[in-house]
């Protein structure tokens, strides 16, 4: 991740259209429609906040973005590929290239440091040692490089998540889709970890979806998205 100070630097291959997409989930005998018919197009360098009540299909359309999970019909196109369209082979592939995922739950294995969850997903396609340089800038540019040789158990919520941010960063995507960043979060590591975000648009350009319930959340974004049942309610642009 290189930082070219305010001049933000679009990422020409971020932008995300989805078209007509729905996803019904089956519990026991019940169908619990998650998304009906969503459309939506967010451009390179979007910051858009997603948001609704619990069960409102907030994390099941950015799962669906991201390509953790498919829709039932609708079609889902990243820098201009229908992703849809492709094997799981090519959605795994094009996540490697193009996409960061900040998981609510943050994901950490727990016998590693901080240095080595890091490093973990860019081991394929470098060597150890430039994995290891590459973390370690990662962590001082999120504020934790002096807890690189910690354990998960040994950091505060907020450096877990730091933790998580420099992660998703390593092999350096187009889009950061971010679920719930500040869950069991203090008021402060909350605001810490926002403004990383709202840095990493502004000054670099990422594409950034974000989930959260709680709409405080929304005052680094660009637009909000606001969902109830399945379905887009409200989308406007945010000061």
């Amino acid at each position: 991740m290189d930082d070219h100070g305010d001049a933000k630097t679009f990422r020409p291959s971020s932008g995300i259209e989805v078209h007509d997409i729905s996803k019904t989930y089956r519990v026991g005998e019940v169908r619990v429609q998650a998304l009906r018919h969503v459309s939506l197009v967010i451009a390179p360098g979007e910051f858009v906040f997603v948001t609704g009540r619990n069960g409102a299909g907030k994390s099941t359309l950015l799962n669906c973005l991201a390509t953790l999970e498919q829709p039932d019909e609708g079609r889902i196109a990243i820098a201009g590929t229908e992703v849809t369209q492709m094997t799981s082979a090519g959605r795994s592939a094009l996540r490697a290239r193009q996409i960061g995922y900040v998981f609510q739950q943050r994901g950490l294995l727990a016998e590693l440091t901080a240095l080595e969850n890091v490093m973990l997903p860019a081991m394929m396609r470098m060597s150890s040692r430039d994995a290891r340089r590459l973390a370690t800038v990662l962590l001082g540019q999120v504020g934790i490089a002096d807890r690189a040789d910690h354990l998960p158990g040994q950091l505060s919520g907020g450096q877990q998540q730091r933790t998580a941010i420099a992660r998703a960063l390593i092999n350096d995507p187009a889009i950061l889709f971010v679920d719930e960043p500040t869950a069991s979060l203090d008021t402060t590591a909350s605001r810490e970890v926002l403004e990383i975000f709202d840095r990493l648009n502004r000054a670099l350009g990422y594409t950034i979806v974000m989930v959260s319930h709680e709409e405080t959340d929304a005052r680094h974004a660009r637009r909000l998205v606001r969902m109830s049942d399945g379905d887009i309610v409200e989308d406007r642009p945010l000061s």
